[in-house]
């Protein structure tokens, strides 16, 4: 069924309305996107404030679904409040989503248990925040797209954009702020925040796009979450040590979860090609823009996901103790030396996004994915002790590549879908998005693990040893599983305080001791093995940012849906059960310009 084109949404609601959208929908998923890494430097005070040990036997795991557990609610429920939205409204669920996070912030910022109880308790209020992001991500974008004509779009998501990025590294340095005072403002701090934007949403948003009532796809639905759930939870745990090894790829949970998920998304599509009413219209990958903006969005993401957090323990582990910081203040320090990567993407975002509007995405989303192959190789140039400027370079470089990338592609997927398929589209957009940032999280953690139960035993035998101790002392202690030794840096914690055996401590002379214990002794040990674990990952990273590029290449030129007669066979307006169709909208001519 097509649809007659309609005044752009400017015209139709006021040319105020488009601001007020973008305002709102910034605020949104900036304040959405803070809290996906609050949690990363303010780890140590938040476990102290639960009387909590992190490190301790069978803690591990559950130090994970703190840190995770948001990413991976939200991950596996945008595309169907993606598909919810386009039935019921964008906004609407928009709304619900600003009060959904807002009551998991507050019943985690008030979290009434201590202990192991305590921990259950905050993991369960950030999967509630979690799934009051998903609402927020899953349609931010749909919600800009109906908002703006095609011409401005761009312009628009690069704002937003900057947000989703912006965001990630404000709630690094926010986290250790807030900690400091007290751990429950790490999450109360997003409560006013969300009051004042749920009162403002419901206030001044309204439905300007297309909504397209059907049946629910209820085996879409299952098949979809429960195999994204079983994969994501899969590599979640390969991040844990199982039995004599130093990762968890062997572990039956790992195997059986991952290989069960990966069939249950297979069965997926198959349920999708055949039924009436389908959650996702795979047929959309039949659109080029779409397929290959998605496509170029996840090996992007797959380049760049587990980067930040390799960062983190890279700063708090290794360079900053080198340079005399105490591993309690590591973790804040940490936050605000990445900030260059932020700047880099706040510079080069807004004018990519306004260049992508005029000339097309091709071109600012290719050269910004090989911009960040440029900068992953200058990360593998430094060395363990390096110097601060050009680090902070050649993070303002992968910043400057990201938002070269990110908003003229997000516009040229929006832009690709039908105006009834907006808030679906964004929310496999979004997925992608996270699943990738996931997935490279996992890749990040086995490269740098692996290297590094090849390289530190014998990098710590020989400290050991040069330190004082004797060779049966040293072997067993120069074995420590490596993750202990990465959560440790993670938590501003220092390693061999937790390892050291008391009475070996007792019987060594105090000197021998403070060196032992000193900030500098542990992370000398640790800065060649892990600098050459992380520069593989950087390696490998730059080869996926340049695939990344060759698959934006493909996106073609300049695209804007517009009922095109090669899409005819595509049911892009579904009919409604009884047969009555609902206003399809605006269907939009292509923009002039193209690559």
């Amino acid at each position: 069924m097509s649809a007659a084109p309609n005044p752009a949404p400017s015209a139709r609601h006021g040319l105020e309305y488009k601001w007020v959208a973008l305002a709102n929908t910034t605020v949104g998923t900036l304040m959405a996107t803070i809290n996906s890494t609050i949690v990363l430097i303010s780890l140590p005070v938040i476990f102290r404030g639960l009387a909590v040990n992190p490190l301790a036997p069978g803690q591990t795991g559950l130090l994970l679904w703190v840190l995770m557990g948001y990413n991976l609610a939200t991950t596996v429920l945008l595309v169907t409040f993606g598909r919810i939205s386009d039935t019921y409204g964008k906004v609407r669920f928009y709304n619900l989503g600003f009060m959904v996070f807002t009551l998991g912030s507050l019943l985690a910022a008030f979290t009434p248990s201590l202990g192991l109880a305590g921990e259950w308790e905050l993991i369960a209020f950030r999967a509630v925040q979690g799934v009051g992001g998903a609402f927020l991500f899953a349609n931010s974008a749909a919600i800009l797209t109906d908002a703006f004509p095609s011409d401005q779009r761009g312009l628009a998501l690069g704002i937003n954009q900057i947000a989703a990025i912006g965001g990630s590294v404000l709630g690094l340095v926010l986290g250790g702020l807030l900690a400091a005072v007290d751990w429950r403002l790490v999450f109360l701090v997003s409560v006013p925040i969300g009051v004042a934007g749920t009162i403002w949403s419901y206030k001044k948003l309204r439905e300007v796009g297309v909504t397209t009532r059907q049946p629910p796809d209820l085996w879409g639905n299952l098949s979809f979450g429960i195999g994204l759930t079983l994969l994501m939870v899969a590599l979640t745990y390969a991040l844990l040590p199982y039995g004599n090894q130093a990762m968890g790829w062997t572990s039956p949970l790992v195997e059986w979860g991952g290989g069960i998920g990966l069939l249950l998304l297979v069965a997926f599509g198959l349920i999708e090609r055949r039924t009436a009413y389908p959650m996702f219209q795979l047929r959309l990958f039949a659109i080029r823009s779409f397929s290959a903006g998605n496509l170029s969005g996840f090996l992007g993401g797959l380049a760049r996901g587990g980067l930040q957090f390799m960062l983190i323990i890279w700063l708090q582990g290794v360079w900053l103790p080198l340079h005399g910081v105490a591993f309690s203040q590591t973790p804040l320090q940490a936050g605000i030396d990445t900030l260059p990567m932020m700047v880099g993407f706040m510079v080069a975002g807004p004018i990519s996004g306004t260049l992508s509007d005029r000339y097309g995405a091709r071109t600012f989303a290719t050269l910004g994915m090989l911009v960040s192959a440029f900068g992953f190789w200058l990360l593998t140039t430094l060395p363990p002790d390096f110097a601060f400027g050009p680090f902070a370079l050649y993070l303002g470089t992968l910043g400057v590549g990201m938002g070269l990338f990110a908003a003229p592609n997000t516009a040229s997927i929006m832009n690709s879908v039908p105006a009834a398929y907006r808030g679906v589209a964004s929310g496999m957009r979004a997925t992608f998005q996270n699943a990738a940032v996931m997935m490279s999280l996992a890749v990040f953690f086995t490269l740098v693990i692996s290297g590094l139960t090849t390289r530190l035993p014998h990098a710590l035998f020989a400290g050991f040893t040069a330190a004082g101790l004797s060779s049966a002392v040293a072997t067993p202690l120069s074995h420590m599983p490596p993750v202990v030794a990465l959560f440790s840096a993670l938590l501003g914690y220092n390693p061999l305080a937790h390892l050291l055996p008391p009475a070996l401590l007792a019987a060594l002379p105090k000197a021998a001791v403070a060196h032992l214990l000193g900030t500098r002794f542990f992370a000398g040990l640790m800065s060649a093995p892990f600098s050459a674990s992380v520069h593989v990952a950087f390696y490998i990273s730059a080869g996926m940012s340049v695939v990344a590029a060759v698959a934006s290449l493909m996106r073609g030129g300049h695209y804007v849906w517009q009922n095109d007669p090669q899409m005819s066979s595509l049911p892009m307006v579904p009919d409604r059960p009884d047969g009555e169709a609902e206003d399809a909208g605006s269907a939009e001519p292509e923009a002039a310009g193209g690559d």
